[in-house]
């Protein structure tokens, strides 16, 4: 299945974020819509950089309750791991597992289009062994 496949059956709305915002302000959004990351998008629809939960805990930890002020070009991730609507699953699988991330903005002509996250991505997996145990199960019951 393609990025887009799943993109399908969950939609391609994605909460974002402009590059003008503190971490206070994403950090409320997070809450606000439980999700795990935030996409920081400019006006163009172009992705300038993602913020998780993971960074916000580090953050915290490293600098204290002072960092929610900073703006958010100075705390998120710059180098943003995307995809495209047509990229595979298991090569997503393989870049999330590598890069220890949980979430990759879905890009198509330099515009965010979608998220896919962990939980997509099981998801996906699980379903998939699903219907081949289902179709093993029936090869064997009609043998």
């Amino acid at each position: 299945m393609t990025v887009s496949g799943i993109l399908k059956s969950k939609g391609g709305n994605v909460v974002t974020i402009a590059p003008s915002a503190t971490l206070a302000d994403a950090v409320k959004l997070l809450a606000e819509h439980h999700i795990g990351a935030v996409v920081v998008v400019d006006e163009n629809g172009g992705v300038e950089g993602i913020l998780s939960e993971r960074d916000v805990v580090r953050l915290l930890g490293e600098r204290g309750v002072a960092v929610l002020s900073t703006p958010l070009p100075m705390v998120m991730t710059r180098a943003v791991v995307t995809c495209t609507p047509d990229e595979v699953m298991p090569v997503i699988m393989e870049r999330m597992t590598r890069g220890r991330f949980r979430h990759v903005p879905v890009v198509s002509d330099n515009k965010l289009v979608g998220i896919i996250s962990i939980g997509d991505v099981v998801k996906h997996r699980v379903e998939e062994m699903e219907r081949e145990s289902e179709a093993l199960r029936g090869y064997i019951m009609s043998a």
